[in-house]
């Protein structure tokens, strides 16, 4: 197995936790919803809005049509901005690992598949976003996981050949194109989960707060 020169991280449901219920339930009051029709819209229009092909006021115009409704400007602006609120409650052991990894000089990227106005929001909430070597947001490469011309683009940012690239992210068809991209990878669910499956590949040297060679 090559040797990990570089950690790529997944945004959501890795270095962040699940959705915050307070966050979906704002979003349900600015636009008048019931939860079926909020979810099928905010679901069936994602994946263009993380590709680059909706933007965050397109995206959210999109959502609205889709319940034969229409939202206001000011209703756009408080939806985006709930919507950041939805994916930033952090996953703290995870988030904690990456600045430990950093301090021990360890190269860390995200690769998120994620819209403009979220990446803004995220920017602008998250100062610690700046200490990985690169973030590799979709919407910007007009592409998304599990493209593998995503993986490859990452990679080449990290400077890093995709086989000395660890990637980490919670869904398996993320897992399984990153592997047919050449990467090492490891899907997360739980942190104790991941701490064996990184034991188990004897890559527990990375663990520590001072990661060394093997």
């Amino acid at each position: 197995m090559n040797p990990i020169q570089a950690i790529l991280f997944d945004y959501g449901m890795v270095l962040s936790a699940p959705p915050d219920p307070a966050a979906w339930q704002r979003m349900r009051q600015i636009t008048g919803f019931d939860e079926e029709a909020l979810h099928h819209g905010y679901w069936r229009f994602r994946h263009a809005y993380d590709r680059g092909e909706l933007t965050g006021v397109a995206y959210w115009h999109e959502v609205a049509a889709s319940a034969g409704s229409c939202f206001t400007g000011e209703q756009v602006a408080r939806l985006i901005d709930a919507d950041v609120d939805l994916w930033t409650q952090l996953n703290p052991p995870m988030l904690d690992w990456a600045q430990r990894l950093q301090r021990a000089g360890i190269r860390t990227g995200i690769l998120s598949n994620i819209g403009d106005a979220m990446t803004e929001g995220l920017l602008r909430k998250f100062d610690w976003l700046s200490a990985f070597d690169h973030c590799t947001w979709s919407y910007a490469l007009n592409l998304a996981k599990p493209e593998l011309a995503i993986y490859y683009a990452a990679a080449e940012a990290l400077a890093t050949p995709p086989a000395q690239i660890l990637f980490i992210d919670d869904k398996v068809e993320n897992i399984e194109a990153a592997r047919e991209a050449g990467m090492q990878a490891i899907q997360y669910r739980d942190h104790a989960g991941f701490e064996k499956e990184m034991e188990t590949r004897g890559l527990d040297h990375l663990l520590l707060s001072s990661p060394t060679s093997p």
